[in-house]
C-alpha cells in the first residue's frame, strides 16, 4: 500500500543538503541542540536559515537543593497523614471511651509534628519567592 500524499506539498523535506563543516561549527549547532528543545542538527539549521526563533532552556542548578528538600518534606507530610487516617479509623471503630481518648491524643501528636515541617516549608517557599520576584 503506497504513502499517502501529504496536503501541504511545501511542507515537505524534499532536498537532501550535504554540508561540511569545522569541528567547532559542528559543535557551536550541537550546544544549540542540546540547550534547547530541537531533536535535530538538521532542524537547528532550517531553524537559523528560516530566521525562525530558537529557544534555549536554561536550568537553574541553584534550585536543585530546594526543590529536593521540598519533595523530602512533601513525602514526610504525606506519611504524616497516612498516620493521621490511620488513627482517625482506628478511633472509628473503637468501642471504649479509654480507647477513644489514646487514639485522639495520639491524633493531636502527630498534628504538632506537622507544624514544624509546613514552617520549614513556608520559609523554603518564601526564599525561592525573593529570588523569582528579584530577576
Amino acid at each position: 500500500m503506497p504513502r499517502r500524499k501529504a496536503k501541504d506539498q511545501e511542507s515537505i523535506l524534499s532536498h537532501p543538503i550535504i554540508v561540511r563543516l569545522t569541528e567547532n561549527q559542528f559543535k557551536k549547532l550541537e550546544k544549540i541542540r542540546i540547550e534547547s528543545d530541537i531533536k535535530t542538527i538538521g532542524e537547528v539549521v532550517r531553524k537559523i536559515l528560516t530566521n525562525r526563533p530558537i529557544k534555549l532552556l536554561h536550568k537553574d542548578i541553584s534550585m536543585n537543593q530546594p526543590m529536593e528538600e521540598m519533595a523530602l518534606i512533601r513525602k514526610e507530610i504525606k506519611s504524616i497523614g497516612v498516620n493521621i487516617n490511620q488513627q482517625t479509623h482506628r478511633f472509628h471503630i473503637s468501642q471504649s471511651d479509654t480507647e477513644r481518648a489514646f487514639h485522639a491524643l495520639k491524633t493531636s501528636e502527630t498534628y504538632k509534628s506537622i507544624e514544624p515541617k509546613i514552617d520549614r516549608l513556608i520559609s523554603i517557599i518564601s526564599k525561592l519567592a525573593e529570588k523569582w520576584l528579584q530577576e
